[in-house]
């Protein structure tokens, strides 16, 4: 069962259960991947889907600390929860260790390719490498932490 299947099956779930926030956001997923499919003329494979629900997860958590700012702790909690839903359709995360040690091999393997130490110039060269090795499978905001430390350490 592919990731959009499942999150056309949990809408069903959510409307039999007549769970109205968590339906609200999963039909807003739902048409976000609709517009890119329709956008591009494309059918979006699993990585595409985890794209977009990272995608939606970074504007929420944006929201929440402009709601939280503006002193609307009402519509940061509503933007949170749907963080929790959206999250569901994310795969296992790697941890902050794993993501130093594949970004530690990708600097030793552009130093190689290069015939020099990698320097904080570097940077996008290293980040393209990253994001290709680490798509859907970590937030980039912590692969870059650890790219500007590889690079810079």
């Amino acid at each position: 069962m592919s990731l959009k299947d499942r999150i056309t099956d949990d809408m069903k779930a959510a409307m039999r259960a007549r769970d109205a926030d968590r339906l609200l956001t999963i039909r807003l997923l739902l048409a976000a991947c609709k517009q890119r499919e329709v956008d591009e003329r494309i059918v979006l494979d699993d990585a595409a889907v985890v794209a977009i629900v990272d995608k939606l997860i970074k504007q929420r958590k944006d929201s929440v600390s402009a709601f939280s700012a503006g002193g609307r702790p009402d519509l940061a909690a509503k933007e949170a929860a749907e963080i929790g839903v959206l999250q569901a359709y994310l795969p296992q995360r790697l941890s902050a260790e794993q993501i130093g040690a594949d970004v530690s091999t990708i600097v030793a393997e552009l130093a190689t390719e290069l015939g020099r130490a990698a320097g904080p110039g570097d940077m996008g060269r290293v980040m393209a490498a990253a994001k290709a090795r680490f798509a859907g499978q970590a937030e980039m905001a912590l692969v870059s932490a650890a790219v500007k430390q590889a690079l810079t350490g």
